[in-house]
């Protein structure tokens, strides 16, 4: 079991984080979570993706210019890798979690757009942007749409929710459903069936400890990602292979370093 995780580059190089710690949480154990830098090429097969937070996406990927009052901040490594694994994940219907930047990942990735800064662009009375030394306050709530994989998890048709991003979805990409809105009608989430997609703009791993949803959006990412690995344990005419076929193919050891929660 292999699952790729992707962080920005300043965050701490701790063995711990909130990431790691949900996995965990749910059954992965440490060596299974192979973390992948801004700049880093996965190498291999991996049965499950995580996007994580950080900084913005690139407004070029969507066919604008930055914006002079939009404070974005660039890392085209980190666009490179999360782009790519992404485009990867899809192409071998491998289980997907989008976090914060994770979803305007996804949704700029199958051809939607992002509002750069919804201060300047949407000025609401929610507040979208606080600081991290609050990560586990709950900010403001969602409303989450009726009959969505995200509502079914949830088992509510509203959640509160922590927030730190100041872009969010414009338009969301075809294909993908909006399953969370937030009161001033910001896109909070979006999902697909095939391969199995969550993505969301606040931060569950922060919360997946003491929050049964978040944690629940992480078992059900968990159960995907099982499936997807049993299925390839079968191969395509149906037969379980060894378990030394299995780890035969997987490259050396989980990236050493460890990234604090954006």
């Amino acid at each position: 079991m292999r699952i790729a995780l992707t962080l920005d580059r300043d965050a701490s190089r701790r063995e711990r984080n909130d990431y790691v710690a949900a996995l965990e949480l749910v059954g992965f154990e440490r060596q299974e979570i192979v973390i992948l830098p801004p700049g880093a090429c996965a190498d291999g097969d991996f049965d499950g993706v995580v996007i994580g937070g950080g900084c913005d996406v690139d407004p070029a990927r969507y066919g604008q210019q930055i914006r002079p009052d939009a404070r974005v901040k660039l890392d085209p490594d980190r666009d490179a890798t999360d782009f790519s694994l992404f485009e990867r994940a899809r192409s071998s219907q491998t289980p997907t979690l989008a976090i914060c930047r994770g979803l305007q990942v996804v949704n700029v990735a199958l051809g939607g757009t992002l509002i750069q800064d919804l201060p300047t662009e949407r000025p609401s009375e929610v507040v979208h942007e606080t600081a991290q030394a609050g990560k586990t306050r709950l900010d403001h709530r969602v409303r989450l749409a009726p009959g969505s994989r995200l509502a079914a998890i949830a088992r509510s048709s509203d959640l509160p929710v922590n927030s730190r991003h100041h872009q969010a979805i414009a338009r969301p990409a075809p294909g993908l459903a909006v399953s969370a809105v937030a009161p001033d009608g910001v896109i909070e989430a979006v999902e697909a069936a095939h391969p199995w997609m969550i993505a969301v703009q606040w931060h569950p791993e922060n919360l997946a400890a003491t929050d049964g949803a978040s944690r629940r959006i992480f078992e059900e990412f968990a159960r995907a990602v099982r499936a997807k690995a049993r299925a390839a344990r079968r191969g395509p005419e149906g037969i379980t292979r060894g378990a030394e076929d299995v780890a035969g193919g997987l490259p050396g050891g989980p990236d050493e370093s460890g990234e604090e929660s954006r």
